[in-house]
């Protein structure tokens, strides 16, 4: 820390209580000079030589015929006079940043000016100030917090303003440059090791990083903090990222962790105003700079403690640019009364709506634009794929709400679009959800929950599970039995052509299937019939079964034998739609599991009459 001594002579101040001030001397002392509680028994002569106001009040008592001046809203107080009256006895003292705005306040109230005497108290400090103080990192930022206690003396002097430019300026120096201290323990530094020929030297690690300005930013008041950061954005100069890490930083500093704290009336208003602040203070980038988590952790205190409409709006459509960052934990918002749900779903569905317009407006620049256009639709693309999964494991932890509507579950679940949900595992996991924690729900009901779903979609995995599940619609348990079929034969099929595929896993899309199911209904019977997983033939969760070699003969079906029973039954009802009632209860009307391998006409027949009746 800097400092500066004035004067020559031992301090000779005494204090009598804690109300009264004097200086030993031969002399006896003229004039009391009151200031706040505390009375200052001095002389005349020393501080007319020097303070140009002293010399109007003095001249003042003498004609009233008093001996007493009262010091009215004195700037700094006792301790401020004190020093301003050891400089005019000629004795020492020591100036540091604690303590020179107080002074250069109070000296400017006394008018200690170079009209009164050369080389007065104004013009010292100043020189420290423009020398020291301001060429000093933590000094500027020491002065600058001693500035709240002496407006509006130390804002017209330009103190404030001098400090926040100081500040400001070294926050944009190359950190190569920076040679003064700093106060740095968010996170260690990882050292680079340098490696040359097979051998390793001595690791390099980066002596300043780029944000080491940051905590110590933290430590002003939220006024003076929101110009400081206003000063180093209007420099033009600082990484956006930086400017979202030191407000990360400062909300994390300053914010309370308990909602209690947060929403208490001491402190709902602070936390209001360094939430709107923040909010303000954001990078003009739209969310770029600051992580999807940081938005969304600052969104749910703004709701807490009650911001205005624009900052939260402000916030939705930055966490919306970012929705592909985002965990299903930091989606969670809790929802506010009269609100009925555990979770602000209106909230989150509002968010991925806006996420949907700028997804489709940047998508509809891009393929205007060459190469590099569709380079970014690509991307774009794929951070699509990354909405979809998240809000799918989002609709999975809402759906153990009971309060929760089927339409607003409904809604959100239609609000991604296809492409960005190719495989619908996360999906049937939510709609499972659903189905469990809400029992009361029709039949119609039911149905319509499940179209959300396609069948055609879901991995093995999923379609095994889902053709056990007594939740889910019969019809529903159909299609996942019948499209297991024909993805069964589809895969023995290929095998038998291409065996170096076999431990290839593929994912087929709508169409593919639709003509894989073309192309095997005339024989689907047959081949369910016969199709038989064997040591080296099929995988199930990417490892191959096991069976004995006894076992061969009979095999194991790739669907259990309680999905197999009740495929059997189903086959009948599907078979009844193309033919007469009489041919159900005949003979002829035989299982998938019964069909002789000759009978191709009719397996034919039966199965597109059933493929149309369950599709």
């Amino acid at each position: 820390m800097k400092f500066m001594k004035l004067g020559s002579k031992p301090d000779t101040f005494q204090a009598d209580g804690k109300c009264i001030r004097y200086v030993i001397s031969d002399l006896a002392t003229d004039v009391t000079i009151i200031v706040g509680e505390v009375k200052f028994h001095l002389h005349k002569f020393p501080l007319m030589s020097k303070s140009n106001r002293l010399q109007k009040l003095v001249l003042k008592a003498s004609e009233e015929n008093s001996d007493e001046i009262d010091m009215v809203d004195f700037p700094g107080g006792p301790k401020a006079f004190e020093i301003c009256a050891k400089f005019c006895y000629g004795m020492t003292v020591t100036l540091n940043a604690y303590n020179v705005v107080a002074a250069r306040c109070a000296a400017e109230y006394l008018e200690m000016t170079e009209d009164v005497d050369r080389g007065n108290l104004i013009f010292k400090i100043e020189v420290f100030i423009n020398s020291s103080i301001l060429r000093s990192w933590k000094d500027s930022i020491i002065v600058l917090q001693t500035t709240k206690s002496l407006l509006p003396w130390s804002e017209n002097l330009k103190i404030v303003g001098r400090c926040i430019d100081s500040i400001a300026s070294k926050t944009s120096v190359d950190p190569a440059n920076v040679t003064w201290s700093y106060t740095y323990n968010r996170k260690l530094l990882a050292p680079e090791i340098i490696v040359k020929g097979g051998m390793k030297y001595q690791e390099k690690i980066e002596s300043v990083p780029k944000d080491w300005w940051v905590e110590d930013v933290c430590e002003l008041e939220i006024f003076l903090y929101k110009r400081v950061m206003t000063a180093v954005k209007s420099k033009g100069r600082m990484d956006g990222a930086i400017i979202g890490e030191a407000l990360k930083t400062y909300a994390v500093r300053w914010l309370p962790d308990s909602v209690d704290a947060l929403i208490s009336d001491v402190h709902s208003w602070r936390n209001k105003l360094l939430v709107e602040t923040i909010v303000c203070l954001l990078p003009s980038d739209k969310g770029v700079s600051c992580s999807c988590s940081f938005l969304l952790k600052l969104l749910k205190v703004a709701i807490l403690v009650g911001v205005d409409d624009s900052a939260r709006e402000d916030l939705m459509n930055r966490i919306s640019l970012k929705l592909h960052e985002a965990s299903v934990k930091d989606l969670l918002i809790p929802a506010r009364s009269p609100q009925t749900t555990i979770y602000d779903v209106g909230m989150v569905h509002s968010i991925v709506n806006q996420c949907m317009i700028n997804k489709k407006c940047s998508q509809d620049l891009d393929l205007g634009k060459n190469d590099v256009g569709c380079t970014d639709f690509v991307l774009g693309h794929g951070s699509l794929l990354s909405v979809g999964k998240v809000i799918d494991g989002y609709l999975e932890e809402i759906a153990r709400d009971p309060n929760l509507s089927l339409a607003s579950f409904i809604d959100l679940a239609r609000s991604i679009p296809e492409f960005a949900r190719p495989v619908h595992d996360g999906l049937y996991k939510a709609i499972d959800m659903y189905l469990k924690e809400h029992l009361s729900l029709t039949k119609a009901e039911r149905k319509e929950l499940c179209s959300l779903m396609d069948v055609k979609k879901l991995t093995m995995d999923a379609s095994m599970h889902a053709a056990q599940n007594d939740r889910l619609p019969l019809r529903v348990v159909v299609q996942v039995l019948f499209f297991e079929q024909v993805r069964a034969s589809a895969g023995v099929q290929s095998l038998k052509n291409n065996p170096r595929d076999a431990s290839r896993s593929t994912t087929n899309t709508e169409e593919e299937w639709e003509k894989t199911a073309a192309e095997d209904c005339n024989s689907i019977k047959k081949q369910m019939n016969q199709t038989k997983i064997k040591e080296s033939e099929f995988p199930k969760n990417g490892k191959f079964l096991k069976k004995d070699s006894r076992n061969s003969k009979s095999g194991m079906q790739l669907l259990p034998s309680r999905s197999r029973r009740i495929f059997d039954k189903l086959w009948v009802v599907g078979k009844g739609h193309g033919e007469n009632k009489s041919s159900e209860t005949s003979g002829s009307s035989q299982s998938p599991t019964s069909m002789v391998p000759g009978d191709t006409k009719s397996a034919a027949s039966s199965a597109k009459h059933r493929r149309h009746s369950i599709s």
